[in-house]
């Protein structure tokens, strides 16, 4: 091909006054230079498109990883506070077992002591026994056993003989933070004034106990055997 004949550039059409007088050759070539000129700003086109596609699905991506260690970060929070919570009732109900079983050992053992002290006597000093129910008992006991403690002193000190109780076992019936029903099995054994005792004997109370100030005293008894 001549130099006259080679393709012309796309900038020197403007310097060709008359396109008749190019050949086939440079016209064909005129032609190609657009075409090819849009098929270089199509791949520069489609290589930004397909980086803005990676960078949304990154975003996107991120904004997932995000959202999913939120909701970690929010089920770890809530699995925290439910093992505080838990852990506080297990705590609160260890205390209140502790606290009801210390309180029915209490009357358990204020059972006991009672029994003793309304069934042991001396006819040597009658009226100390009697003192000493008065002051370990509460109303209506207290009331009813006022009324007639010079007659039980007095048949005491005739009968001539000492009683002396044991109590052996005790249940709690039921109990409440002031108050309780205990049952107690006692033995008790009479000494005559010869000094002779009797077969011990048995005895089953069901006694209600109260809170007094900072004592447990009697407020009830019946003997069941």
């Amino acid at each position: 091909m001549s130099k006259s004949e080679a393709p012309l550039r796309a900038d020197r059409l403007e310097e060709s006054a008359d396109l008749s007088e190019l050949t086939p050759e440079q016209l064909a070539g005129l032609l190609e230079q657009p075409e090819a000129a849009v098929a270089a700003a199509d791949e520069v086109a489609e290589a930004a498109r397909a980086r803005v596609h990676a960078a949304r699905r990154a975003r996107t991506g991120s904004r997932r990883r995000s959202r999913w260690q939120t909701a970690a970060g929010v089920v770890a929070v809530l699995c925290s506070v439910a093992m505080v919570a838990a852990s506080g009732l297990i705590l609160f109900g260890h205390r209140n077992a502790v606290r009801d079983q210390q309180n029915r050992a209490e009357f358990a053992a204020a059972g006991k002591q009672v029994a003793v002290t309304l069934m042991s006597i001396d006819f040597n000093d009658p009226q100390a026994g009697v003192q000493r129910i008065i002051d370990n008992s509460v109303d209506p006991f207290r009331a009813e056993f006022q009324s007639s403690s010079s007659d039980f002193a007095k048949l005491s000190a005739d009968a001539k003989v000492t009683t002396k109780a044991t109590a052996n076992v005790a249940a709690v019936q039921s109990a409440t933070a002031d108050s309780a029903v205990v049952l107690v099995a006692a033995t008790s054994t009479v000494t005559n004034a010869d000094g002779v005792a009797e077969p011990p004997r048995s005895w089953q109370l069901r006694v209600e106990l109260q809170r007094d100030a900072d004592r447990i005293k009697m407020s009830k008894v019946d003997f069941l055997q």
